[in-house]
């Protein structure tokens, strides 16, 4: 049996389109077209993905996917109309793990999906091997929930977030190159699309822990060679 997918989408005619290209490639698939659905969804049945269109009939998925984060562990692809910069980041930021703009390529659409699926399967696998919180330098890992505690404040994470601290919190003060990273965080870099990837979620790990983002303190920039963490 294929991973379960919920779909929330409230466009009749790409929300059976989507369906049907999914059940093709095995997985299977579980509709809604409100964020009411969605809810009743989540609470009846296990996912493995959601992909959560931001403009639905009854709220907005950017508000949605804190609902999500605070009661679920599912990796989350946003669909939504704007390519807007703002909106990209914003998405991502909030904890998505992907963000896909209409109109998509199908088998593109279909690739981004595994490669969703294949992280989060990898980051669970991972969870076991270190169950036991880590602590580092006022910050304690929780690897069975994804998120980090800091100061009396959970701080939930995406998938890539994850697999990105735990990479820095297991090397303390080695200096990690961006191959290497992209090697542990992205199974080979398939998603990887441009020099600016580790960079740019390296700047979002650094808004959730870090005090001062522009001053951090935990990780590092190495000019030339990568990053370090200074737990």
């Amino acid at each position: 049996m294929g991973t379960n997918i919920l779909l929330i989408e409230d466009d009749e005619a790409l929300h059976r389109g989507i369906r049907f290209t999914l059940e093709q490639e095995g997985f299977e698939t579980r509709g809604a077209r409100t964020l009411a659905e969605a809810r009743n969804e989540l609470e009846c049945g296990e996912f493995g993905l959601v992909l959560l269109d931001v403009q639905l009939p009854d709220g907005n998925g950017f508000d949605f996917i804190s609902e999500i984060r605070s009661r679920w562990r599912i990796p989350v692809i946003f669909l939504t109309a704007s390519d807007q910069e703002f909106d990209v980041v914003r998405g991502l930021d909030l904890g998505g793990d992907d963000y896909i703009t209409k109109p998509f390529r199908l088998r593109e659409f279909v690739s981004r999906v595994q490669a969703v699926i294949r992280r989060s399967a990898v980051a669970q696998e991972d969870a076991p091997a270190a169950a036991k919180p880590q602590h580092s330098g006022g910050l304690t890992l929780i690897p069975g929930e994804m998120r980090i505690e800091k100061e009396g404040r959970d701080i939930p994470l995406s998938l890539t977030e994850f697999r990105l601290v735990s990479l820095f919190m297991a090397h303390p003060r080695a200096v990690l190159s961006r191959d290497q990273i992209i090697r542990h965080v992205w199974q080979g870099g398939v998603d990887v699309l441009d020099d600016n990837t580790v960079a740019v979620n390296v700047r979002r790990l650094r808004e959730k822990i870090e005090d001062d983002p522009q001053n951090p303190r935990f990780i590092l920039t190495v000019r030339g060679a990568g990053y370090r963490w200074n737990g």
